[in-house]
């Protein structure tokens, strides 16, 4: 088994990126909003081949704003257009952060998974070959083991 994961991020390295994570946080919290589901499955979505449309109506309401309906504020649309491009490279970067931090949590997770079930497997066989101390401690991590549980075997053989 490669071991990808061999270098232990510091405990203060950690709470330092918390603490400037926390900070950004607090700094844009007053900006962010928080959708449903249901709203980011239905919202109309700008990327890359609407984006053009959008710049391009938005220039226009500044030469033709007479073509502004009655409903939508031009100040509101501003807003909107600077904020939607200005993100773009924050969210950028907030996604290669969360990705890194995912992808490396989760290849650490893996690799620890796959290390406990080696030794449990090892404890088990010595478990029994009756090596001193291997039973307690087999018995234990069995208690532990996130296989099928007793009452999830007992119902499927009875259906």
């Amino acid at each position: 088994m490669n071991n990808f994961h061999n270098k232990s991020i510091p405990l203060d390295i950690l709470k330092q990126a918390t603490d400037k994570l926390n900070e950004v946080t607090a700094l844009l919290k007053p900006y962010l909003l928080t959708l449903t589901p249901d709203e980011r499955r239905y919202m109309l979505k700008k990327g890359d081949k609407s984006s053009s449309f959008v710049t391009k109506a938005f220039e226009f309401t500044k030469i033709n704003p007479e073509f502004i309906p009655a409903f939508i504020n031009a100040g509101d649309f501003e807003i909107d257009v600077t904020d939607a491009d200005n993100l773009i490279g924050i969210v950028s970067l907030a996604t290669q952060l969360y990705n890194g931090l995912d992808d490396t949590a989760m290849v650490a997770g893996s690799e620890a998974y796959y290390a406990s079930l080696a030794y449990y497997n090892n404890v088990q066989l010595a478990a029994g070959q009756s090596v001193p101390g291997a039973k307690a401690v087999y018995e234990e991590l069995k208690k532990k083991f996130p296989g099928k549980s007793r009452t999830s075997e007992t119902t499927t053989t009875t259906k």
